[in-house]
This record gives structure tokens, sequence and C-alpha cells, in this order.
């Protein structure tokens, strides 16, 4: 008999959130504890209709760990910075990143809506490198580098917060509800 056990995401007031996530040494990169985080985080990911990127803490696991999912190339942002599907879909594999470091960051900066797993429901503007690279470890152990523009950047910059113990409501304007059955509407018009 197999027992499913679902992921939770953890949510704003839980003091993990606000710490620091570890590094992880690089010959725990291959462990299968670490693997099990990976599969965790993917798992919690796929689950949620629109999530873009997830990291560790999120599932309540302090490591340096994040996956920007797939569906960051198949959405595009409404003004209220609900995510919303493209018509055309270019097919993605989700990108794993640990220990990720902010190498490079765009002195053009704008105003972007963003919202969060962790921060259900709420909608802010937050101000944001147009681009940024990172370099950080693969799933396998491998090292790159990898540079974005718009969405990804800011996925990027959001999820390293997240490591970092930061929330885009610490820093957001203009912050806001939308009700569930709102973006039900909405996703539902793109489908």
């Amino acid at each position: 008999m197999y027992i499913y056990l679902m992921v939770k995401i953890i949510q704003k007031n839980n003091p993990l959130l606000r710490q620091v996530a570890k590094p992880l040494k690089l010959d725990d990169i291959a462990s299968a504890k670490t693997q099990k985080t990976i599969n965790s985080i993917k798992e919690a990911l796929e689950k949620i209709p629109d999530g873009v990127g997830l990291c560790a803490p999120q599932i309540g696991i302090s490591l340096r760990i994040f996956i920007v999912s797939h569906r960051a190339f198949e959405v595009d942002m409404d003004e209220d910075g609900v995510l919303v599907k493209k018509e055309a879909i270019t097919k993605q594999k989700d990108m794993v990143f640990i220990n990720p470091k902010i190498i490079r960051i765009s002195k053009k900066r704008h105003w972007v809506t963003e919202g969060c797993l962790s921060v259900e429901y709420f909608y802010g503007n937050t101000y944001r490198a147009d681009k940024v690279t990172i370099s950080g470890y693969d799933e396998c152990g491998n090292k790159f580098t990898h540079g974005a523009s718009g969405l990804i950047a800011q996925i990027f910059q959001h999820e390293i917060d997240h490591l970092n113990g930061v929330l885009f409501i610490d820093h957001a304007k203009q912050i806001k509800e939308i009700h569930p059955d709102e973006l039900k509407k909405r996703n539902g018009k793109n489908k």
C-alpha cells in the first residue's frame, strides 16, 4: 500500500520564511535527501496551476534551492499580476537552482506586479531589475550561469529574496487581495 503525502506550502506567518536558508555542500547535492527535496518542490509546484517558482523554504526546508517551473515560459501577466496562459506555448523543462547567487544585475529597473504562493491571493508592485544573471548548481551538481530578462529575471530575484528571508510584501507597494474565484475566472478565459 502506498501513502501519498501532499507537500504543503507554508504561509507568510511561518518563521522559517524569515530565515536565511542554508547553502548545500557540493557533496550533498547528489544525496537522496537533496534529491527528495528537489522532487518535493517540483511536485508542489506542479500541483499549483499558477505557480511559476518555488523554493525549499516554502515547503519547510531551510536550504538554498529553488525551481523555476516550465510554466514560467507558458504564461504572461495581466495588469494585476495574475498569470494567464499564452496562446502559443514553448515547451521547457523545470530549471533547478542550488546555491544560486546573483552575479550581474542591470541598472535598469521597473515596477512589476508580483504575487507569492506563500502570501496567497495578495499582489503588489515591486521594483525589480530588468535583467539578472545568476550562477548556481543544477540537480546533478554541475555549475552553470544563466541570464534572464522579463518574468524569468523577476522570478530569480523573487526566489533569491525568499532564500534570504525576504517576502515581496516587505517592499511591495499598492498591495491588494484578489479573491480565488476571481483568479479562476481570469484563468478560465485563457484556457
